[in-house]
Order: C-alpha cells, then structure tokens, then sequence
C-alpha cells in the first residue's frame, strides 16, 4: 500500500521525505523493522521505541513514525511521520493497512472485571449457530472460524487485532467476538475498531498494580464507550451495560442520549432482565424478559455470575442482529469455557471444579455458587500473584474463607515475589478460626486436597483456571491445574478401590 493512501485517513500529518513508498508492513518491534516496513515509535511503561529509532533507520524501515520531529541528519530515503500520539496513529494506520476488518464483521467487545472470556465463548457460540462461522479473540485462543490457536494476550496490539480481524473476514465469518481489556483501552489497542455491541460485564478490584486506583481502572473501561460514541466508524454502537453493577448503572447514565444502551441484569429497569433463577449441578433455568415478551433460558452452566454472562450475550447478539429465539436456542448447548468453573472430574463421591477466579468478588462468586449446591464440604485451594496488586491478597482470602469449611492456601504465579511472603500477606485475611492449610507448592495443596476429601465434598481449584504454566523469578514450568487434579482423582479412586484405609484427614 502507498504510503500517501495509508495515511489518508490521519488527516493532516506533519511529514518529512516522500510519501510516494511502498509500504508492505507494520512494526512497533525495532528488531522486526526492515525495507518496506513503517515503524511506529512507541512509549511503552517500561520501553520507549524512540530510542530505538536510529537502529531501525539503519535496517532500513521505509517510515517512521513518531511522537517527535525528524532527526537534521534523517535520510531522504524514507518517510517521517510527526504525530501527536503514536498509539491512536498506529491504530488507524492497522486497520487501514488491513483493510478496515472490523467494519465487514458484526463486531462483539467485552470488557469487565470478571466474565469476558465466558460472555465471549458465548457470544461466539451463538454467531457459530446463526450464521455457521464467527471469530473469537480472548485469554485463552484465537479461533478464526477454521482454526484455533492459543492466545498471546487477551488484547493484541493494533497491528495483530486487525490482521487477527482480516483472518476472520477472510475466512467467511460473518461476526466476531473478543474480550477488551482495560490494558487494551488504555495502550488504544482497539482505537479505530468498529464495534456493533460494547458490553460491560462488572468492576471489581483488579489491575490496581497498573491503574493505580479503581477509579483510573473504571475510567479506561468508561473511555472505551465514549469514544465509541463520539466516533462510531460508520456503525450504530450498542452499549450492552450490566445495571445491577453500580459503576454499570452510572456508565449507563453517563452514555444516555450519546449511544444507544441496553441494560441487562434482574432489576426492574432492565432491558433484558432475568427472573425465577433455578440452579443444579448440570445447568440452570431463568425467565428472561425482553423485547415486550417472556423467554425460557437453559444453559449448561452454574453460578449467578452465569446467568449475567447469559443475559450479556442474549443483548449483544440481539445488538448484532440475532433474534433472542434464536440466541436462546443456541444456549441450550453452549460450550464448556476450558477453566471457567470446569468440572474435572470426581473420585470418592468428592467432586472437582477449576475455575479462573482470581479477584476478591470472582472467588467469593464462585464459592457461593459451589456451596448453593449444598455440599458435605466447600475446600477451595488459591493463592495469589506475584508482581501484581498486592491489596487484594487478604481481601480474596476473606471472600474464600467466608463460603468454605476449608481453605487452603498456596502459590499462583509467584513470578519475582517470595511465594512464602505472598502466602504470608494472604493469611492476614482469614478469620481467626479459619480451617485452613498453607503449602507452598501448588501441585501437593491440590493433592492434599482432593486425598483429604470425603463423599459428598466439593473442592474448588481457583485462580489459574486454563493456565498451562507457572511463573517463578527466573524460570516458567508447564502446569495445569486440570492435570494436576486429574492425578489427584485418579490416585485418590486407585486408593478407594483399594480399600486402602483412609489417612487421617488434615483438616
């Protein structure tokens, strides 16, 4: 693509050099620059791709782009693009380059603390049924309506999301889900996206390392929003709001006459509201009200967080043109999210459940869900980051006591933090008679867990949820929490069938 065509729709630029270059790629990566290529001067948190600008001129990029003027000595060779932030350039100049992607798919965003992966599968699931083939982007995998591949970032760059997005329109699908993050929002990942449905699941606390408070952290999510409806890209964006969340309820007042909103959830002002919420182990039932008639929604899922996850996706898909007959009837068979509240298997009448709960308001969702189930015990098994918000440490061992009979606690992903310290700071947050164990090691705390259980017991596994590693100081290892208790079920059934004697239970 010419140079002078793929900056057209910047307006005007402050430029130096020839626009009339070929530009055959885009780079934000200096190691990736070379001929035919634009490079794009990031100023990450920790990196600033302006210092790298003289090692790229010499491998010989066609352009750069950049959030200062032109060196006195830049060669006339190439092309120097001075604008004002490299992030939103670079975002249009993706989707540009890729043929503005999102613009021929009917585009679903989720952003939220907890729920995006869940609402997304499920948007996904029901695109699949309507219309035989739809995108989806999030944690855990790429699916590009013929394969999938597992996922680098819930977000990608703008470069990789639109060329993520050009895969899906290629491909045939008619529409596409992805989860937004906060991070996404804020770096202007999704900047210049066209999107049909923005949902907005819930906020709790969460990313406080990189926000810094709650209130920067709702601003990127609300910033999503507004700049959806200030620069719709030649789509009538619906906001998909949870109302029943309060920072939900206020970012819906806030959009009112802006863009249209459709507010989801069980109070009475709601748009699609769900009544009579029926639970067992195997699924749930509940009246959904919408559009001026009654439905019956069934789904092979648990837990009230569901239902909102249901109710989120029923509304975007509406917004995207599926009826809500039909989105309900694609529900009926929704799929099995790898790591969100994932039966793994029973052994000894105890049963297993891993789940990516990993915030205050996600492990005391998913142990309150657990426990309606009405188990002879509630063991869950969690520990906490390392690197990452530190607050919440005692806040989520509270939630986790407040539902369990026993608790144990050991490492996340301690990355460069003593796991013995972050276990530590996690225990100030039990009760003072707190049935609980701490063990280091991930893999003996679930194995502990499940040997110790008894019929009837269900164990919860949280906060890794469909993680395949774990990250220490200097070094990651393969593990999956399924796996782990895999083994721990199948040793745990070799015991029993055994007639081993059962050991004395540590707690």
């Amino acid at each position: 693509m010419l140079l002078r065509t793929l900056i057209s729709p910047l307006g005007k630029v402050t430029s130096s050099g020839t626009l009339d270059l070929e530009i055959e790629g885009l780079t934000a990566d200096s190691r990736a620059a070379e001929p035919g290529k634009l490079f794009a001067a990031i100023r990450g948190t920790s990196m600033d791709g302006h210092k790298f600008i003289a090692d790229v001129i010499a491998k010989g990029a066609t352009a750069i782009l950049a959030e200062s003027a032109p060196p006195s000595d830049f060669p006339q060779t190439a092309a120097w693009l001075h604008v004002p932030d490299s992030r939103a350039a670079l975002a249009v100049l993706s989707a540009t380059f890729y043929g503005e992607p999102a613009g021929e798919l009917r585009m679903t965003g989720i952003t939220g603390t907890n729920g995006k992966t869940t609402t997304a599968f499920l948007v996904n699931h029901i695109m699949r049924t309507a219309w035989h083939r739809a995108g989806l982007l999030g944690t855990i995998f790429v699916d590009d309506g013929e394969t999938r591949t597992p996922a680098k970032h819930t977000t990608p760059g703008s470069i990789e999301l639109n060329a993520i997005l050009a895969t899906f329109r290629d491909n045939a699908c008619r529409g596409a889900a992805m989860e937004v993050s906060s991070h996404g929002i804020h770096q202007k990942r999704v900047h210049h996206v066209a999107f049909d449905a923005a949902v907005f699941t819930n906020l709790t606390q969460d990313h406080l390392d990189y926000h810094g408070t709650l209130a920067n952290y709702m601003a990127a999510k609300a910033s999503w929003f507004h700049d959806l409806a200030a620069n719709p890209l030649g789509k009538k964006p619906v906001a998909v709001i949870n109302i029943d969340d309060a920072r939900g309820n206020e970012l819906a007042v806030a959009l009112e006459g802006k863009m249209p909103v459709l507010r989801y959830g069980f109070s009475v002002h709601c748009d699609f509201r769900a009544n009579n919420l029926r639970q067992k182990p195997d699924g749930m039932t509940f009246e959904l009200a919408a559009k001026g008639k009654t439905f019956l929604v069934r789904a092979p899922l648990i837990g009230r967080f569901n239902a909102y996850n249901l109710l989120a996706a029923i509304a975007a898909a509406s917004a995207c043109g599926i009826k809500p007959r039909e989105a309900i009837a694609a529900l009926a068979d929704s799929p099995q999210v790898p790591g969100r509240m994932e039966n793994v298997g029973s052994a000894g009448g105890a049963t297993v459940f891993v789940d990516y709960a990993h915030t205050p308001d996600a492990i005391e969702n998913a142990c309150r869900t657990l426990k309606e189930l009405d188990p002879h015990r509630l063991i869950t098994v969690f520990g906490c980051g390392g690197d990452r918000d530190s607050a919440k440490r005692p806040l989520m061992a509270a939630a986790a006591a407040r539902y369990s009979d026993a608790v144990v606690i050991t490492s996340d992903n301690p990355r460069s933090e003593d796991p013995a310290a972050i276990i530590r700071e996690i225990e100030k947050g039990l009760p003072a008679k707190c049935n609980h164990l701490s063990i280091i090691d991930r893999a003996e705390a679930i194995s502990a867990a499940i040997a110790n259980s008894r019929s009837g017991d269900i164990i919860l596994i949280a906060g890794k949820g469909h993680e395949t590693y774990q990250q220490f100081a200097d070094h990651t290892i393969d593990f999956d929490d399924r796996k782990k208790a895999d083994l721990a079920l199948r040793n745990r059934s070799a015991e029993i069938s055994e007639m081993r004697a059962n050991p004395q239970p540590r707690f």
